[in-house]
């Protein structure tokens, strides 16, 4: 859409733990990093070594007659299948075995043993495979939340979202487009939740959501063997340009009190967060009291308060000062190749 301005996400090379700690991660904007040994995987994962190792464990996947998947009007279906069968299924264009249609779409985003208490890890649900990945070392070994273990279709899309803790996403095997909103933009996004209501972002129902264009578009495509630092709140959505395995990393770059003991997703809001969120509710709910020209009146003084009080003049700045709870130690710098 040329309406929105578009900015190429910066690709660094030669990165390693010191040098992101030092000069990519303070500055909090996705960044591309290009040549991070992952390990064997990069070479191994081809379609028959993937259903091999992972046999015939049953996982949950996502089915849909179109590529582009809506989580908030839940366009596709829960199955199971062997895992085997579902690589075998995902890497094709036409199917002979289908739930839905011939040319259904399938997404795998794995969970824990315990779907309830337990986040995803590679090294629990498929450990053979996990020997292949090495995990990139950029944060400390206590603040792992997850790794998540990602296989989609050639042209699938997932929805627009943000997530609340930093991550990285590996780009195993096959090229995927990634287009991500910064989080000061989220008033043009039309949210419900976590999610953006805008499903096409390439071609988006200005009638309906008119602000959408206001929002900056930064883009990058990830080859094999990339990564992508999402930090935290920046919202993103994926296409796969080819079929393709990945694994998100997640971390908890706040202290670990600050999240959801109860959240082995990983993408409910900070507990402080939820209860600003339940207090403005109840605030707007005393509102609702007073005559309309009243509402309006001190509504717009609330609006005027919480900009005071809470928005960042220049949040590059503010958030490149260290956290001594996850200070490292300092690096050489490099620049985006």
């Amino acid at each position: 859409m040329e309406l929105q301005e578009r900015i190429a996400v910066p690709i660094f090379k030669g990165v390693d733990r010191d040098i992101f700690v030092q000069e990519i991660y303070p500055k909090r904007r996705p960044a591309v990093l290009r040549g991070v040994c992952l390990g064997p995987c990069l070479d191994n994962w081809t379609v028959e070594y993937l259903g091999r190792k992972g046999g015939e464990k049953e996982v949950k996947i996502h089915v849909s007659t179109v590529p582009q998947m809506d989580f908030l009007h839940k366009n596709f279906a829960y199955r199971t299948l062997p895992f085997n069968e579902f690589v075998k299924r995902a890497s094709e264009k036409k199917h002979s075995d289908f739930f839905l249609c011939e040319d259904e779409s399938y997404y795998l985003r794995s969970l824990g043993e315990d779907v309830r208490k337990e986040p995803a890890d590679l090294g629990k649900q498929f450990p053979e495979l996990a020997e292949d990945f090495h995990i990139p070392q950029f944060f400390e070994p206590d603040q792992f939340f997850s790794s998540v273990f990602r296989i989609s279709s050639c042209g699938l899309q997932l929805w627009t979202h943000y997530d609340v803790m930093d991550n990285l996403l590996a780009q195993v095997t096959g090229r995927k487009r990634v287009v991500l909103y910064n989080p000061q933009d989220a008033l043009h996004l039309y949210l419900s939740g976590d999610k953006s209501e805008v499903l096409d972002i390439d071609s988006p129902d200005l009638e309906r959501f008119p602000e959408f264009v206001k929002a900056q578009r930064f883009e990058c495509v990830l080859e094999p063997g990339d990564l992508l630092f999402i930090p935290a709140l920046w919202f993103h959505n994926t296409v796969a340009l080819q079929f393709g395995v990945g694994v998100n990393v997640f971390w908890r770059h706040l202290p670990a009190e600050s999240y959801d003991k109860k959240d082995p997703y990983g993408n409910k809001d900070p507990l402080t967060a939820t209860r600003a969120l339940q207090t403005l509710e109840r605030a707007l709910h005393t509102l609702e009291e007073l005559p309309p020209d009243y509402r309006d009146f001190y509504g717009r003084r609330m609006i005027q308060r919480i900009q005071q009080r809470t928005y960042s003049i220049n949040l590059s700045s503010s958030t490149a000062q260290e956290d001594p709870k996850t200070t490292l130690p300092s690096s050489p710098q490099t620049k985006p190749g």
